[in-house]
């Protein structure tokens, strides 16, 4: 089971007067990051709200927004009656200077900055135990969004590997006729500019067992596989956050593909070398949307 970071989760219900709204978008990232806007109403449990929302998204760029509405009922609010007052002097005194009637200068004055202010009001703990349940709806369906885009990673992700196995699989066919092919290739080369009688044979099958050894790339395909291996058995474990652990086995799948081509000196190798690394390069893009 594979879950992807991308998902998109949003519910609203009405608890009493009030109807909470929450959206919540997650795409990739390194690390949690989150960009959360919350109204006054939950400000005094933000941390809260931040630590379930880390809880349940693990990883993951997140953007959440919550909203409050009101219904029914009159909002709470402030009049700062100081700040009229001291708006209303320099208002009257001005206009006793431009001779301008002051008579319907409240409605202005409460349209001024600070003038008219909401209430320091908190949800109740009532009313938040409600609210955690709507976010959990939203956190619920963002993560079933996760799991369907996983899905598709992982099936992705599966026939890479299958197609790298099988690059693997035509390589250790092909290896045989390599070293043949050397041997062949480095013998006619001593004969054509040494002459076939002035070399000793048992020297030089000495030198060509010590060279053949050196390009050999049987270990590299032994530990290819059992990359492969164990990269398809982490794609089923239960464990919900694994894109670190793929990633760090995708990095050691391409040191034995690497060391492999550098090794190669065959053409047909070489072919089969490039379409791993392509397969490769596909996997690591997907592996980066992996939870």
């Amino acid at each position: 089971m594979l879950k992807s970071m991308t998902g998109f989760g949003r519910a609203e219900q009405t608890v009493n007067d009030k109807t909470f709204l929450v959206e919540i978008k997650s795409l990739n990232g390194k690390q949690f990051e989150l960009q959360l806007r919350l109204p006054a109403l939950l400000r005094p449990y933000e941390f809260e709200i931040r630590t379930i929302l880390q809880e349940r998204l693990v990883r993951g760029s997140v953007d959440c927004m919550v909203v409050i509405k009101q219904n029914g009922t009159s909002k709470p609010v402030n009049i700062n009656t100081d700040l009229i007052k001291a708006y209303y002097n320099q208002i009257e005194e001005l206009a006793g200077e431009l001779k301008i009637d002051t008579n319907s200068v409240l409605s202005a004055l409460l349209r001024l900055p600070e003038v008219v202010t909401p209430t320091n009001d908190v949800l109740n703990e009532n009313d938040f135990e409600e609210f955690k349940k709507v976010l959990d709806t939203a956190l619920t369906e963002l993560n079933n969004h996760r799991l369907e885009e996983g899905a598709s990673l992982e099936k992705d992700l599966r026939q890479r590997i299958t197609n790298i196995n099988a690059q693997e699989e035509a390589i250790i066919k092909l290896e045989p006729n390599r070293q043949k092919k050397i041997r062949d290739e480095i013998k006619q080369l001593l004969e054509e500019h040494v002459g076939k009688e002035n070399y000793d044979n048992n020297r030089m099958e000495q030198e060509l067992i010590y060279y053949i050894e050196k390009i050999d790339i049987h270990e590299e395909q032994v530990r290819l596989k059992q990359h492969c291996e164990y990269f398809n058995s982490l794609l089923s474990d239960n464990d919900e956050a694994k894109g670190k652990k793929l990633s760090f086995i995708i990095q050691e799948i391409g040191r034995e593909i690497n060391t492999t081509g550098s090794k190669a000196y065959d053409a047909g190798i070489q072919k089969c070398v490039v379409i791993m690394k392509d397969e490769l390069e596909k996997a690591k893009e997907q592996i980066l949307n992996a939870l």
